[in-house]
C-alpha cells in the first residue's frame, strides 16, 4: 500500500469513528425521543397517581416529550415493579413508587419476584407523604383518643381497611398497641379502602393526606391525627399519635421517587433528575403537591440511593416492631 493510500485510509476511519462518537453523543442528547412511560403501582386517586400526573405534565414542558402515566395495581406494587425491573433500560419506563414496593415488600414477602437495589436505577426523590389516622365521619369519635374507647367497647367487631402495605404497618401497629383486635382488609390501593371506610364496611384506616384530602374535605372522613413524630405543615391543627394517645416515637410517613432499570445509562439518569429538580423547585408545582397533601422532596440521584437503602433498613425495623410476618 502506498503512502497516498495509506492517507486516505486512515482519514476514512477517523472519519468513522468521529460520525460514530457524534451519533452517540446526538443520540443521548436527543433523549427523550419518543413518549415516556410512568408506571406506577397504584389506581387512579392515589397519592402517587396524584403525584405522577402532576410530574408527567411538567415533564412534557421541560423535555418536549409525552410522559404518560400507566397505572399497574395490585400485589403491593409488585407487579408494577416487575414490569419496570425487566423493561429495557433505554428511559422510556419508568418507576414512580414509594415505601412500599422498595422498603416494605422485601420484608413482608417471603417470596420476592424483583431485588429492590440491583434490580433498579435510582433517578430522583420526589416527595414526601404524611399519613392520617381516619374514620368514617359518622362514628361518634372526634379525637383519637375517643376512638380508642370507641374500638375497644367494639373489640374483636370492627375493621380497617389499607391499601399499600406501607399504611398497613402503622395501621397494625395502633391495632397490636392499643389492643383494638381489628381485623384487617387489604385492597388494591388507597382509594377502594377509603371508599369502604366511608361506606361503613371498615371503621378506620391510616392513609396518605393527599389521599384523604377531598373525602376530609366533604366530610365523609374524619382526621383524628398524623401518625408522624412532629406535626404536619399540611394539617397542623392535627395531633400527632403521640400527643394524642402517649405512644412514644411513633414516626410513619411514606417517601417516594422515581426509578429506572438497572443499568440506565448516567447521562439519562442526570437528565431525568435535573429536570424533577427543576421542575419541584417551580412554585407553582409545589403550591399544587402541597395542596394535594405531601411535601415535595427533590433531589439528587445519589442522595435519593442513599435513602432507599437507609429506609429499607427503617422499615425492617418497624415492621418487626409491629409484629408483622413474612407471608
Amino acid at each position: 500500500m502506498d503512502r497516498r493510500s495509506l492517507l486516505t485510509r486512515l482519514a476514512a476511519v477517523t472519519m468513522t469513528a468521529g460520525a460514530a462518537v457524534t451519533h452517540r453523543v446526538l443520540a443521548q442528547d436527543a433523549y427523550p425521543s419518543r413518549a415516556v412511560r410512568i408506571v406506577i403501582g397504584f389506581g387512579p386517586g392515589s397519592g402517587t397517581d396524584i403525584l405522577a400526573r402532576l410530574l408527567a405534565e411538567e415533564l412534557r414542558l421541560a423535555l418536549g416529550q409525552s410522559f404518560v402515566v400507566e397505572n399497574r395495581p395490585g400485589a403491593a406494587a409488585q407487579i408494577a415493579a416487575m414490569l419496570v425491573a425487566k423493561a429495557a433500560p433505554d428511559g422510556y419506563t419508568l418507576f414512580l413508587t414509594s415505601n412500599s414496593s422498595h422498603s416494605v415488600n422485601p420484608h413482608l414477602m417471603k417470596s420476592l419476584p424483583y431485588d429492590p437495589i440491583a434490580d433498579f436505577t435510582p433517578i430522583a426523590g420526589t416527595a414526601y407523604f404524611p399519613f392520617v389516622l381516619a374514620v368514617n365521619a359518622s362514628l361518634p369519635v372526634r379525637t383519637a383518643a375517643e376512638f380508642v374507647e370507641y374500638a375497644r367497647a367494639q373489640r374483636g367487631r370492627i375493621n380497617y381497611a389499607y391499601g399499600t402495605p406501607t399504611v398497613q404497618i402503622p395501621a397494625e401497629a395502633l391495632n397490636r398497641l392499643l389492643k383494638l383486635e381489628a381485623t384487617g382488609v387489604s385492597y388494591k390501593s388507597s382509594p377502594g379502602a377509603l371508599t369502604d371506610v366511608i361506606g361503613g364496611q371498615a371503621q378506620f384506616l391510616v392513609v396518605d393526606l393527599a389521599s384523604a384530602r377531598p373525602h376530609l374535605q366533604s366530610g365523609k372522613l374524619r382526621a383524628l391525627a398524623v401518625t408522624t413524630s412532629r406535626r404536619s405543615s399540611l394539617a397542623p391543627e392535627l395531633p400527632t399519635i403521640e400527643e394524642s394517645l402517649g405512644l412514644k416515637d411513633f414516626d410513619l410517613a411514606a417517601w417516594t421517587g422515581v426509578f429506572g432499570p438497572a443499568g440506565l445509562a448516567g447521562e439519562i439518569v442526570q437528565k431525568l433528575a435535573s429536570a424533577l429538580q427543576q421542575v419541584l423547585a417551580k412554585p407553582e408545582v409545589r403550591e399544587r403537591i402541597i395542596t394535594a397533601g405531601a411535601e415535595p422532596t427533590p433531589s439528587d440521584a445519589a442522595t435519593f440511593r442513599q435513602l432507599v437503602s437507609r429506609q429499607l433498613e427503617v422499615w425492617g425495623r418497624k415492621i418487626a416492631d409491629a409484629g408483622i410476618e413474612k407471608q
